[in-house]
């Protein structure tokens, strides 16, 4: 379950972006950063313990775990600090021109996005790990973003909520070796 949480939280930020229909993000090697900024003293907890579980990961899960991401078009997850999650993707042209980003979470997901001057609402549920929740993306030109996120999810069989804020800024061009991104639900 620790495991679920922080996929969910590295990969929901990614699940909420999409570019407005006056804003079209750039196409290339994108880098988010997000973190749990508020939730209950054991929604903390266990995040904690899902980022020291990561942390001392054996090589070869820790790689199982990446390859799951790859899939959904996220690369190179790193701890960040603060307690946060680091991770780049590949945006490709064709996601851009249709403003969709990745979900970056495992599961199915649907997401709505209703675009306001300078971002986006967002709303997503997830069947797996369950989760659902809503915020807002505000877009700082086509080569950056925040984000902010008030999630609901299940931890140890009990719902946990958290505000999860995040970043992410374009690098590149080139994606180099990142996987390509898979499109969020709709």
């Amino acid at each position: 379950m620790k495991r679920h949480l922080f996929l969910l939280c590295a990969g929901l930020a990614t699940a909420a972006v999409s570019a407005a229909p006056q804003t079209t993000l750039k196409p290339g090697l994108w880098e988010l950063s997000n973190r749990i900024a508020s939730g209950s003293s054991e929604t903390m907890a266990l995040m904690a313990a899902a980022q020291q579980q990561m942390a001392n990961m054996p090589p070869e899960q820790r790689k199982m775990i990446e390859q799951k991401m790859a899939q959904h078009g996220v690369s190179n997850m790193n701890l960040a600090e603060g307690g946060g999650v680091k991770l780049t993707y590949c945006l490709t042209k064709e996601m851009a021109e249709k403003q969709e980003l990745p979900s970056g979470q495992p599961g199915q997901c649907t997401t709505t996005r209703t675009p306001i001057p300078g971002g986006l609402n967002v709303t997503f549920n997830c069947t797996t790990p369950p989760s659902s929740g809503n915020g807002q993306v505000i877009f700082n030109g086509n080569t950056a973003y925040t984000m902010k996120m008030n999630v609901n999810g299940q931890g140890n069989g009990k719902a946990q909520q958290m505000t999860v804020e995040g970043t992410g800024r374009w690098l590149s061009d080139d994606c180099g070796t990142a996987a390509k991104a898979q499109p969020s639900g709709r």
